[in-house]
């Protein structure tokens, strides 16, 4: 039955992406060309309708056949139609900033209070127990900050349609081997509506995700990390690790951009994967890499967290963060030359 769903995910997916790349798409909104662009002709956006439709009509076909479902499953797809709707919106019509932060701490809030959270709220002297507060508050932050980075990191044809593909899957693999099955079947049914959005995003993109799909994929990649950890899946750094080629570009543009003074809300291309396509790369070949990177970091958190020594695994970690440092450099270092054959 779960392959059967995989299928049908996959399918309803491409399906509906399509049909929204389609021109004259009532659902679609065009991306026009900018000066932060990595595209040259208007894009229609929105492929992010298509995932999430896929998404829980898979919900709804696991419950019809009498699928195991958890409750975090309805609090994460609450929470993310929350998200996607104001997003869409957002695609449509520019929604200032501070209204969308909002919608994004109240659905973070949410998956606290639901318990999908390292931690029991409901705990007898939670509020009184030391450290309790700083938890609930780091929780709601590191939600909101992975939503925020999902969504800035989506500008590269295939970038994050590649990313949800491969993160969720490795995190269907993990609930695979503890046989936890909700949360299998949420990671499992992502990855799949994925993999049919990619038939048409795959550089050259026919459509783009649009934060429609891209801020509710965060959330729901923010909500998978917290539920494992809470159920023992796997420990907090193997989704820190899988996600690491989104969180590291993102973390250290922002600090970079923050340093600099920048306003942070503001549309820029200054993150690395653009770079490397300005460089010369091209969307196709930077694509790739980024794959090839994405799966390197699923092979490592898979091998690593079969290990009980501690110390082999912050070892691990040290090198995969000297990998990052080393391809920054370089990317610096083609720049720098860029601009002395100029």
């Amino acid at each position: 039955m779960f392959f059967l769903i995989f299928v049908m995910t996959v399918a309803v997916s491409a399906f509906l992406t399509y049909r929204i790349s389609r021109p004259g798409s009532w659902l679609a909104v065009a991306d026009l060309p900018n000066a932060r662009s990595l595209h040259a002709q208007p894009i229609p956006r929105g492929g992010g309708i298509a995932i999430f439709s896929a998404v829980y009509l898979a919900g709804v076909l696991a419950l019809l056949v009498g699928l195991p479902a958890g409750v975090e499953v309805f609090w994460l797809a609450g929470g993310s139609l929350m998200i996607g709707v104001v997003s869409y919106v957002d695609d449509c019509r520019e929604v200032p900033a501070r209204y969308r932060l909002a919608i994004h701490v109240v659905a973070a809030g949410l998956l606290i209070y639901g318990g999908v959270c390292p931690f029991d709220p409901y705990s007898p002297g939670f509020l009184w127990q030391p450290g309790s507060i700083a938890a609930a508050v780091a929780t709601l932050l590191y939600i909101v900050w992975v939503i925020n980075l999902y969504n800035f990191m989506d500008g590269m044809d295939g970038f994050a349609g590649g990313m949800t593909l491969v993160g969720f899957a490795f995190l269907a693999y993990f609930g695979w081997l503890q046989e936890a099955w909700p949360f299998f079947l949420l990671s499992m049914s992502i990855a799949a509506a994925s993999l049919g959005f990619l038939l048409f995003n795959f550089p050259p993109a026919r459509v783009f995700m649009g934060d429609v799909g891209s801020a509710p994929l965060g959330y729901m990649a923010a909500g998978l990390s917290l539920w494992g950890v809470r159920d023992g899946i796997f420990s907090f750094w193997v989704p820190v690790l899988l996600f690491s080629p989104f969180m590291v570009d993102a973390t250290v543009t922002l600090l970079q951009r923050l340093i600099r003074g920048e306003n942070l809300w503001q549309a820029h291309c200054s993150h690395y994967y653009q770079r490397s396509v300005r460089l010369g790369w091209g969307h196709k070949k930077t694509v790739i890499a980024e794959y090839v990177l994405m799966v390197a970091a699923g092979f490592t958190a898979v091998y690593f967290s079969r290990l009980d020594n501690g110390t082999t695994v912050a070892a691990g970690l040290a090198a995969w963060m000297l990998v990052y440092v080393f391809l920054a450099l370089n990317i610096h270092a083609l720049e720098r030359k860029t601009r002395r054959g100029e």
